[in-house]
């Protein structure tokens, strides 16, 4: 049906050109169509940079009215104005209707709403009755940004809703669809009042206008993660998409599978495969009938996104194993997807070309896949690749590694805008003043954005900037599961990171349709930052909140003065573990100790563990850092003594013992371990 649509259109253009007639486009709208606030907005509105785009065969014309509503009885309806009395007479061949954002007005959704579909729908048949050959389109509303005044106090939400009628308005009438929101939704610095958009957002609104009339997206493309040497996901229903012209049959082949499938009139597609095994070298093709991209060299595998901080972004070349790792480099079935950022985001001011790419998304430098060899892992994550190593070592299988880790990249910046208009809104305002923020966080973003002359540049520790610059452009390229190493930039706040790091999560989780996909983090080593006891127990307890994962212990491998200590294999072979003993089912122990209960008998608090087998120290000494408290809740230190698999711990000053406490400091030297020399969790525990 899409492509007999389509047909119909190029007939109906065929005709009016050859009878010598300009194509008349008629844009329909509010003030984002009008051109409200835009310098010379006969020239920057919408519809005339769609004008240019066009060309001369068209003729477009611009019917906005500032401040119209599409319900009859808003405020200020449409249908009273003259501008759509204009439009009728003009009886445009194309009908391209933007309304609905005066709507979520409290003096016009609350009442009305109601009516709205009728009203749309009576709308749509009053072009149609003027010209019947002509050709409609309706758009999803253009953003309204957080910082709107009514964001919170309905318009997010009443402005959801409209959204979805307009969908099924479309439906129901066999009009087009143009999503308007989509395209400058990642772009609030274009929206200066979160709500008109400056004369590049107009250009970016007429650019999907044109693509929507014309069915030109450009012809076919691929995500920049496709690439010569990349690993696809094994054993599951493989997802491929991208973009193509509308109506364009696509055909994808690899390991003998071949599938076809049509773009729809937005200009995506995507196809699944069947589930493929472990092997290659494969060739994967991907054609329409003018283009055809060929991908060699690729395997099939276990796929990883490997992301947080510096830790997690710390050089393999920079560990304490390089040169032994150096030497074992050369791994054809390990492959390296490196996100480097183009800034890193040291203390210095940013020129103002910087500060604009940054606004456009275009922080990441993109190489492609490669080979894990001498050449090519001197600058990947250590922690990621010895991961992977171990990973392909026990399942004997090709390992893919995505990682894009920025250095002091907070939680939030890393959660979808959408999860924190609807979860977290307060984290979004004002945020280089927003004390929900760590404020090294954001004095860092102030100074390297120091030059700006826009008031909402953008910055890697926006939040939500470093999802939209580095997750959304993964476009759902499937993988197992991720690992984390991140929050050294949110332990000044455990309270609030308990509530950030699981919405990342199911975030994450909801993004990629894998509501179980494993997520493996690392919690805090030892430093001397007297917060960082609370936040590691924090880590700890979060475990019980966020199903399907597993966290690595890294204490026993700080350093009291750097936060980023070079001991990293151990480190990503702990968050191997993980996996093998959880995705993969291995029989190995995933973890050192892990605090279960607590008991007491007189003196004595008695502790019980999880992966508690044959509990030891690692240096052959006496157990360290155990602390007991009565009611008072004043810590003493402890005698604490194994006893198969518990551990007895008591104090001659705490008669009756109300809690315990382990490694409870910044820089500790606990060495509790059990009979892989795992290490045990920080913790405390209250009855």
């Amino acid at each position: 049906m899409k492509t007999i649509f389509l047909c119909l259109i190029f007939l109906f253009y065929l005709s009016a050109i050859y009878a010598g007639q300009k194509i008349k486009v008629s844009c329909i709208g509010n003030s984002v169509t009008y051109g409200y606030l835009l310098p010379e907005r006969e020239v920057n509105a919408y519809p005339a940079q769609l004008q240019r785009l066009l060309g001369e065969k068209y003729a477009v014309a611009n019917f906005g009215k500032s401040g119209a509503t599409l319900l009859r009885k808003g405020h200020r309806p449409y249908t009273e104005q003259e501008e759509y009395r204009q439009a009728l007479e003009y009886a445009g061949d194309m009908v391209v209707i933007h309304l609905g954002l005066n709507d979520t007005d409290p003096r016009n959704w609350p009442n009305y709403r109601d009516d709205f579909i009728r009203d749309y729908t009576d709308l749509i048949a009053s072009f149609r009755k003027v010209n019947p050959r002509c050709k409609i389109w309706i758009c999803r509303l253009s953003p309204i940004g957080n910082r709107h005044p009514r964001f919170r106090s309905g318009t997010r939400d009443w402005y959801t809703d409209i959204q979805q009628k307009i969908e099924k308005i479309a439906a129901d009438n066999k009009v087009g669809l143009i999503d308007l929101q989509a395209p400058l939704y990642h772009r609030p610095d274009l929206l200066p009042d979160a709500l008109h958009p400056v004369t590049e957002g107009a250009a970016i609104l007429a650019k999907t206008v044109y693509s929507a009339l014309t069915g030109d997206y450009g012809g076919l493309h691929m995500p920049d993660i496709y690439t010569d040497n990349m690993v696809l996901q094994r054993d599951r229903p493989l997802l491929i998409s991208g973009s193509a012209d509308a109506g364009q049959k696509v055909s994808v082949s690899i390991a003998g599978q071949k599938q076809s499938t049509q773009t729809t009139s937005d200009g995506k597609w995507n196809i699944t495969l069947k589930p493929l095994p472990a092997g290659g070298p494969y060739t994967l093709k991907i054609n329409t009938d003018n283009r055809t991209l060929v991908y060699h060299n690729v395997l099939i595998g276990e796929v990883w996104l490997c992301s947080g901080q510096s830790n997690m972004a710390f050089m393999l070349k920079q560990a304490a194993t390089a040169s032994e790792d150096l030497r074992q480099a050369n791994n054809p079935h390990i492959r390296l997807f490196n996100m480097r950022p183009r800034w890193e985001t040291y203390a210095m001011e940013w020129e103002s070309s910087v500060l604009d790419s940054l606004n456009r998304l275009e922080y990441y430098t993109i190489q492609g896949w490669t080979i894990c060899n001498a050449r090519t892992l001197p600058d990947f994550s250590a922690v990621a690749y010895h991961f992977g190593k171990m990973l392909a070592d026990s399942l004997n299988v090709p390992v893919g590694l995505i990682c894009n880790a920025v250095g002091g990249s907070p939680c939030e910046s890393w959660i979808s805008r959408h999860t924190l208009e609807f979860d977290f809104p307060d984290i979004l305002c004002d945020w280089k003043n927003n004390d929900m923020i760590q404020d090294w966080v954001r004095e860092r973003a102030s100074l390297n954005i120091k030059k700006a002359g826009n008031p909402f540049q953008r910055h890697p520790y926006e939040p939500c900037y470093l999802f939209e610059s580095g997750i959304f452009p993964l476009m759902q390229y499937p993988i197992q599961g991720v690992i984390w190493y991140q929050g050294e930039s949110n332990a000044h706040n455990t309270e609030l990171h308990e509530i950030l790091f699981p919405m990342l999560v199911n975030d994450w989780r909801n993004y990629w349709q894998q509501p179980e996909m494993p997520f493996y983090y690392v919690q805090l080593s030892s430093l001397n930052r007297p917060f960082w006891p609370w936040f590691r127990d924090s880590q700890r307890r979060i475990l019980k909140a966020i199903p399907h994962s597993g966290m690595a212990v890294s204490s026993d491998l700080g350093d009291s003065l750097d936060v980023h200590p070079r001991h990293k294999k151990e480190i990503g072979e702990r968050l191997a573990r993980q996996a093998l003993c959880h995705t993969y089912h291995r029989a190995i122990l995933p973890s050192g100790p892990l605090f279960r209960k607590i008991k007491t008998e007189g003196k004595q608090a008695i502790l019980e563990f999880d992966y508690a087998e044959d509990l030891k120290t690692a240096d052959g000494q006496a157990l360290r850092t155990f602390e007991t408290a009565g009611d008072n809740g004043i810590f003493y230190p402890a005698t604490a003594i194994i006893k198969g698999n518990r551990i007895i711990v008591e104090s001659e000053k705490v008669s009756r013992p109300h809690a315990v406490r382990y490694g409870w400091q910044p820089f500790t030297r606990g060495n509790l371990v059990n009979k892989d020399n795992l290490p045990a969790s920080t913790f405390r525990t209250d009855l």
